[in-house]
């Protein structure tokens, strides 16, 4: 879970990883979940944000992590019915 949740991160913040609260797809994730304009978005209130949040986030990060897991047993299903 831990991995998956670093893997996000990682992929969410591409080119932004040291200051994410700048990456432009998770200002508009941001604006879209909670509505605050993307423009006003500062690490203050990045991090306020993922304080005031962290129990849907990680809900939303175990929703990921199992749909991922699912998706990783149903193509080794399918890659075994071709043989």
């Amino acid at each position: 879970m831990i991995l998956y949740a670093l893997g996000f991160l990682w992929t969410a913040s591409r080119g932004y990883r040291l200051r994410p609260w700048r990456s432009p797809y998770l200002r508009w994730r941001l604006e879209t979940f909670s509505g605050i304009p993307a423009e006003t978005i500062t690490r203050s209130i990045f991090c306020e944000f993922l304080w005031r949040e962290r129990k849907s986030l990680w809900r939303f990060l175990q929703w990921g992590a199992e749909m991922r897991a699912l998706e990783k047993r149903l193509r080794r299903e399918a890659d075994s019915s071709f043989l």
